[in-house]
């Protein structure tokens, strides 16, 4: 009977861990207060991975508060001098446009959306900074924001 539990117990710990083999970063940054102003930057520090030549991904954690069917941002991405690479507008649409049902998974009131940037990275891009491109001071309903790098 302990060999069974035992062999469930090992795996269990190898789905997991296969699980999160699909990138090579991820991260969240909340947004305080669930209003994400103008002048809020967020940023990812890539540390020493090289993102160029892999897919990436944007995910906006939102809720039922969040006014708009879509949410603009800009993306910024430096090198380790802090030159900008890359300054791009992305059109992240939230909701579908025939139903009106929230796009991405949740549960509740709260759902996470990710879509794949229709960019890549340049070489040598070691942070990455997203800014709120709405025409609100405030955005109210953003919960957090995040971006994944997945392998190829």
């Amino acid at each position: 009977m302990n060999r069974f539990f035992v062999f469930l117990y090992c795996l269990l710990v190898m789905i997991l861990s296969s699980c999160s083999q699909d990138r090579i970063f991820e991260e969240f940054k909340p947004i305080i207060s669930q209003s994400w102003g103008i002048e809020d930057s967020l940023q990812f520090d890539l540390g020493k991975i090289n993102p160029s030549g892999h897919t990436s991904l944007i995910a906006i954690r939102f809720n039922e508060e969040y006014a708009f069917s879509n949410c603009y941002v800009r993306i910024l991405s430096k090198d380790s001098l802090g030159t900008v690479l890359e300054n791009k507008l992305v059109n992240i649409p939230l909701f579908d446009s025939k139903t009106g049902e929230p796009m991405g998974d949740g549960f509740g009131n709260t759902y996470t959306f990710y879509d794949s940037l229709p960019f890549q990275f340049k070489e040598g891009a070691k942070s990455v900074i997203i800014l709120q491109y709405m025409r609100e001071n405030q955005l109210q309903g953003i919960e957090a924001v995040g971006l994944k790098i997945l392998k190829q």
